[in-house]
Order: structure tokens, then C-alpha cells, then sequence
């Protein structure tokens, strides 16, 4: 996008602004966001969490926010949610609540692909698997949780996993 997606306005707020809202309207006690601009950031009320290397994608920022949330249920969402939906945030929550063996659960968009950046996460089960993974040398997220049991959810309405690659695909005033 040529700019940081957290900060871009989609109705009038910043990205990372509306879902933090939306998470916290599910149910979370405490958000952060990790790596951006600490400065804007935490003016949104969004206590930043060092990225140790930023650019080093999403296992690292998954990495990065199970350290500095665990040992509980944490949900790891992306900044560039389109249309942030408290259910769809909740229903993932709630799965891995019911699942004890599993260390993530993943919606799964209308193609029946992963969504590895809506996910709640175990901290105690996934972060020392993921972290080896990075130390590895390993990048993908999706490669980094062999040997993990994941586990997959159905049912997520489509609308609350869209994020935004692309100018087109923001709504208003983005």
C-alpha cells in the first residue's frame, strides 16, 4: 500500500484503531499491537510490543505477541481488517476454548483456506514451536506449526476475515 495499513482511515478511524475495538468488544482484556509506530500507536490506546525484527512477517509478530501476552487464550489478528467482527473473533476464541489439545484455531475463509492471521493461539504449546521454527530459519508461518495440532473453524462469517492488500480493497475513505 506504500503506507503503514494500521494508521490508514477506513470510516474515519485508523485501521488498527477499529480492530482493537472489535476485539476488545469480543472480549479481550488486553490489546497491543506489535512493531508499527509506537508513537501514533499508543495514541489509539494500543501499547506497542517491540518487533525484535521488524519486516520478518507474521510468524514473528505471532511469535512476538505470545510472548508479551501469554500464558492465556490470545488472540493474534491482523491490522488491516477490513470489516472487524466481534462474533467471527469470539466464535475463534471460543473454538480453542472447547479444543484443549489444540494449540490454534484457524477460521477458514469461504474457499476453505486458514486464516493464520485471525487465529487464537496457546502460548504455552505454540510459542516455544514457532520460536524454534524462526531460530531454524523458517519464515512461513503455516510451515512453522507442523507437529502442532491445529485446528480448524467453520462457520466464520467471510466479512470479518477480509484484510486490505490492495487501495481498492478499502471501503470509504481509505
Amino acid at each position: 500500500m506504500g503506507r503503514d495499513k494500521a494508521l490508514l482511515l477506513v470510516e474515519g478511524r485508523p485501521m488498527a484503531a477499529r480492530v482493537a475495538e472489535a476485539a476488545r468488544a469480543a472480549g479481550a482484556t488486553q490489546v497491543v499491537a506489535v512493531g508499527g509506530q509506537e508513537g501514533a500507536l499508543e495514541a489509539l490506546d494500543l501499547p506497542v510490543v517491540p518487533d525484535p525484527h521488524p519486516g520478518g512477517g507474521p510468524l514473528q509478530a505471532v511469535v512476538g505477541a505470545l510472548e508479551a501476552l501469554g500464558p492465556g487464550i490470545v488472540l493474534v489478528l491482523a491490522c488491516d481488517l477490513v470489516h472487524p467482527d466481534p462474533a467471527a473473533m469470539a466464535t475463534t476464541v471460543d473454538a480453542l476454548t472447547g479444543a484443549p489439545a489444540a494449540a490454534v484455531a484457524l477460521p477458514l475463509d469461504d474457499r476453505g483456506r486458514r486464516q493464520w492471521v485471525h487465529a487464537s493461539w496457546r502460548p504455552t504449546m505454540a510459542r516455544p514451536v514457532l520460536a524454534e521454527a524462526w531460530r531454524r530459519g523458517e519464515r512461513s508461518l503455516h510451515r512453522a506449526v507442523a507437529g502442532l495440532v491445529v485446528l480448524d473453524v467453520r462457520g466464520v462469517e467471510r466479512t470479518g476475515l477480509l484484510d486490505a492488500d490492495r487501495p481498492e480493497d478499502l471501503p470509504g475513505d481509505g
